[in-house]
């Protein structure tokens, strides 16, 4: 029926298995707000632990997983002037977007490039507009800044690595044995198998530390900053206590939103300045590969779901 779709949800907190495949009703579009058709969407870390009912946040079942797409606009709402349908778009949806169509407010939705396939696009809403606000709104790092990113072939590093580059800092990273050369090849001026050297024996006077792993990484990042350089993490709460002890300035990412930056971003990518990568693709009925896949980490770029109603 034209006014159904697919869509995946779940209706109690667990592992990947209480995601299911539903047939449910197609959402209308408020008064600001647009339809999109989604091709394809964005798999975050965020969506398993919310998942997992780690985050600290209300969660009103059944719930719709993911916020990152990229698809066709199909209708627009009464208010709506700047989008028209048929136009190919990209950004974040709070309504999710594991399903064939999501309502989306303008407010945080961008035209997607020509030269930027759909699978792409849907890498950069949590992906590049995460390491974009963590380096430049919250960390306003500079040219010639020395830089270590953690984690630099994820969907968050692999941007980050770009953007220092691109802003003139010098760049070191970390990465698992099979992403060395790929790291290298996005710019990083050195790059550390992680699993054969200690990287806190080798590296020393950063300016700013992104941390996307967490755990024990963070923990042992403290000692390479140099005395009022800069932490910041994603995947971990850093010890205030502890920067002070350490002399160490503790950004705490904002989780702020900029239309600004998703067309910043696109622009930059455009302009074959900032590449994606996609890691490992999946169906709408094989999310929960896709949950196990991201939950187990260490791969390189985004993991997408390709939506097919």
């Amino acid at each position: 029926m034209m006014n159904e779709m697919e869509a995946v949800r779940y209706s109690q907190f667990g592992g990947p298995e209480v995601l299911k495949v539903e047939r449910v009703k197609r959402p209308e579009p408020k008064e600001e707000e647009v339809l999109v058709c989604i091709h394809s969407s964005g798999v975050l870390p965020i969506d398993w632990k919310i998942r997992q009912g780690w985050m600290p946040m209300p969660v009103h079942f059944p719930v719709i997983p993911g916020s990152a797409f990229a698809g066709v606009i199909e209708k627009v709402g009464t208010s709506v002037t700047e989008f028209k349908v048929g136009q190919e778009v990209f950004g974040r949806t709070t309504n999710g977007s594991y399903a064939a169509y999501t309502t989306v407010s303008t407010s945080t939705l961008a035209l997607k490039p020509k030269s930027i396939g759909f699978d792409e696009a849907a890498a950069i809403s949590g992906g590049a507009t995460t390491a974009w606000q963590v380096l430049f709104n919250d960390g306003n790092i500079k040219t010639g800044d020395r830089i270590l990113i953690h984690g630099a072939a994820g969907g968050v590093g692999l941007f980050a690595v770009q953007f220092a580059k691109w802003k003139g800092a010098h760049v070191t990273a970390t990465a698992g044995p099979a992403n060395l050369d790929y790291v290298r090849s996005i710019g990083a001026d050195a790059v550390i198998d992680y699993t054969s050297t200690q990287f806190e024996k080798v590296v020393q006077d950063m300016d700013f530390v992104l941390d996307t792993v967490g755990g024990e990484t963070l923990e042992k990042s403290w000692s390479v900053i140099r005395q009022g350089g800069a932490l910041i993490s994603i995947a971990g709460q850093p010890s205030l206590e502890r920067a002070q002890e350490e002399g160490v300035r503790l950004i705490k990412p904002s989780r702020a939103f900029a239309k600004k930056d998703l067309e910043t971003i696109a622009k930059l990518m455009d302009e074959g300045k900032v590449k994606g990568f996609v890691g490992q693709k999946f169906s709408l009925h094989e999310v929960a590969q896709a949950h196990e896949l991201s939950q187990r980490g260490h791969g390189r770029g985004r993991i997408i779901l390709q939506i097919v109603e």
